[in-house]
């Protein structure tokens, strides 16, 4: 069997990092397999909250991440199969009208909740006749379609959380289609994956309850479920054991990506979230496929630290070859040396060209200790200029100044880079030239 996974998000809003855990697990599961398909679906049948400006952010956010997709669907498109699928459950006697009014279906539930009773449809409206539907239709009331599910047990072998099982007649008479006709994500989502052909649905654990009734309308529509094989991810907890969600908006994508995160950071962390595996950085998706095992996944919700995320950042910046990183800069000049250099000390790839500008560039140094900075600038050595001139230097000015630590590194490194703190100097020195250096310890901008 082939394996096709989907990514369905509803374009209501930007990608964060819990949408981009499910799609990146669905594409490495797609990609693990030979000949495997990863498919964007883009649910976006609600109307209302659907906007085109978030579907073309998802897809950038994808293409950022590296996970391109092999076929796309909108839902929007695709109306005419969901009306002809109401039609079979229709025929089926599965989908049935019902003419609540909200504030009508709200007091039952609080009805329901007060008498110690879950709060699940009474299925009221499969005793209406006739005449009283032509009633309430007469009225201005238009009805909300509901499937109605049988008594039986539904279960499934789940990829991560193993056995599962529900009773049918617990889970309530879901509402498929809207008074305006508009359909809610349960239908769609079924014959969308029978159409495409999906073998594997993965997705949050938030969605285990619709995968037991979405069981049975496969089943209705002629698709036995257990052609399907069944995931569902533990959601992600923020660094205190919380839900996520109440500050989702600081970790979208788009955020993430103008903060300079690298994209294989994320990558990178998402696929050790709740894994057996350690949180490491790894330079592509390939070496992601290498060590990706669904098995390896906890039920237990992992947290996402964002102290985890910038080390790992820092980590894919420390070991970024010269080449990939003068391209990604665009600095044509930029050589190795000066990358090797200034590396070691990023947290995002935008702060290489902050040094390059500093060391490139006419600066104004800050001067801490005019005498002291004199006698450095007397005893600087001539070019050419490698990796040891610092320690002669140096230690040349230790001798005469009788200064050590901070007292002897702190003025340099003011009056060179303007900066308190940064890349060694024993590095950085050669890349700034002895002019420039000159320069900057006799206080002039350079």
């Amino acid at each position: 069997m082939s394996v096709i996974t989907r990514f369905a998000p509803s374009p209501t809003g930007l990608l964060h990092v819990g949408n981009a855990r499910i799609a990146l697990m669905n594409w490495l599961l797609a990609r693990q397999a030979d000949g495997g398909r990863f498919v964007l679906r883009i649910d976006d049948t609600d109307a209302e909250r659907s906007r085109p400006e978030f579907a073309a952010a998802i897809e950038t956010d994808l293409i950022w991440l590296g996970l391109e997709w092999d076929a796309v669907a909108r839902q929007s498109e695709r109306l005419a199969l969901y009306s002809a699928a109401a039609d079979r459950l229709r025929e089926a006697g599965r989908l049935y009208p019902c003419y609540e009014t909200p504030e009508e279906l709200d007091r039952k539930r609080k009805a329901q909740r007060a008498a110690g009773r879950p709060p699940i449809y009474d299925r009221s409206a499969l005793k209406l006749s006739a005449a009283e539907m032509a009633e309430y239709e007469a009225q201005g009331r238009k009805p909300h379609w509901r499937f109605l599910m049988q008594a039986e047990e539904v279960s499934w072998h789940d990829g991560i959380r193993g056995a599962v099982k529900f009773e049918g007649a617990k889970l309530g008479d879901p509402v498929l289609i809207r008074g305006d006709g508009s359909f809610l994500y349960t239908l769609p989502s079924v014959v969308d994956d029978i159409d495409l052909a999906i073998s594997h649905v993965l997705r949050g654990e938030d969605h285990v309850t619709n995968s037991a009734v979405q069981c049975q309308i496969f089943q209705v529509l002629g698709k036995d479920p257990g052609d399907i094989t069944f995931s569902h991810m533990s959601l992600l907890l923020d660094a205190d054991g919380g839900p996520l969600s109440k500050r989702l908006g600081g970790l979208a994508l788009a955020q993430l990506r103008q903060a300079g995160v690298e994209a294989m950071a994320v990558n990178s962390l998402l696929v050790a979230l709740g894994s057996a595996g350690a949180i490491e950085s790894r330079e592509s998706l390939a070496a992601l496929l290498e060590h990706f095992d669904l098995s390896h996944f906890s039920r237990n919700p992992p947290r996402f630290v964002d102290a985890e995320l910038s080390r790992l950042n820092a980590q894919l910046l420390h070991n970024m070859p010269f080449e990939a990183a003068r391209e990604r800069l665009g600095i044509a000049a930029m050589d190795a040396a000066f990358w090797h250099a200034v590396r070691q000390n990023l947290g995002r790839l935008e702060e290489a060209r902050e040094w390059w500008q500093l060391c490139n560039e006419p600066l104004a140094p800050i001067v801490e200790d005019g005498e002291f900075l004199a006698a450095a600038a007397a005893l600087l050595p001539g070019e050419p200029w490698d990796e040891t001139i610092w320690a002669a230097w140096t230690g040349a000015l230790k001798e005469q100044t009788g200064r050590r630590g901070k007292a002897l590194f702190h003025p340099l490194r003011l009056a060179l880079t303007a900066r308190e703190r940064g890349p060694e100097l024993r590095n950085l020195l050669p890349v700034i030239g002895r002019a420039r250096a000159l320069a900057r310890l006799r206080g002039e901008t350079a």
